[in-house]
């Protein structure tokens, strides 16, 4: 069996395309039969964002100019798209958009324990599925107890500043090489693809890259 291929994947916890993103590189995983071996890496949408986050109607209009139908449409469409791929997402009248710079120093830490990507991954369908209220550091300590880690040191971690450090210099190497946008995903170490570019495209590329036919 070929070894899996490398996918460093470049993302916020925030981002609804990178929650796309992901599942639509799984789906690919499937339809071809090649594994991936997926990092991820930390990218903040919003630095600047206060800490009680801000309505997500309210951060459409003043970050992008959106009018209500607009943020109504692309609400709608991200739905759709998730539904089809098995990821469901759910956007509340008063769903906020948040700063995620503690969350990226606990999956850091996570990390440690080999757990990064389930905790990534968990905090997504938080955010997403679930509509956790992601500046909550209770509700976000049970979410990494939830794929097995220790929740009082979850807990230590997000109100505390441990691993600041560590999460700036990743965010620094990447944002050093041009990664403006996310999901920002490195294929092999060698190939950026950027953005969510459906499982097609996914497919492609991991054929293309293990040598398989198409």
């Amino acid at each position: 069996m070929a070894d899996p291929i490398r996918v460093d994947i470049v993302s916020d916890v925030m981002c609804p395309w990178c929650f796309v993103g992901y599942h639509q590189l799984r789906l690919a995983q499937q339809q071809t039969g090649i594994d991936a071996d997926i990092h991820w890496h930390p990218f903040e949408l919003n630095p600047d964002m206060a800490s009680e986050g801000e309505n997500i109607r309210d951060h459409m209009k003043r970050k992008y100019g959106a009018t209500e139908q607009q943020s109504v449409e692309a609400r709608e469409r991200l739905k759709a798209i998730g539904e089809e791929l098995g990821a469901r997402i759910v956007f509340s009248e008063d769903k906020r958009i948040y700063n995620t710079f503690a969350l990226h120093r606990m999956i850091h830490w996570a990390e440690q324990a080999q757990l990064g990507s389930a905790l990534k991954l968990a905090l997504l369908e938080a955010y997403f599925s679930d509509n956790k209220t992601m500046n909550d550091a209770d509700a976000m300590a049970n979410v990494a107890a939830g794929v097995g880690l220790d929740r009082d040191r979850a807990l230590e971690i997000l109100q505390g500043n441990d691993y600041a450090a560590d999460v700036r210099a990743k965010q620094q190497f990447w944002t050093s090489r041009g990664v403006t946008g996310v999901p920002a995903m490195v294929f092999d170490k060698k190939h950026l693809v950027v953005g969510a570019q459906g499982a097609a495209n996914y497919a492609s590329i991991l054929q293309q890259l293990s040598g398989a036919e198409g």
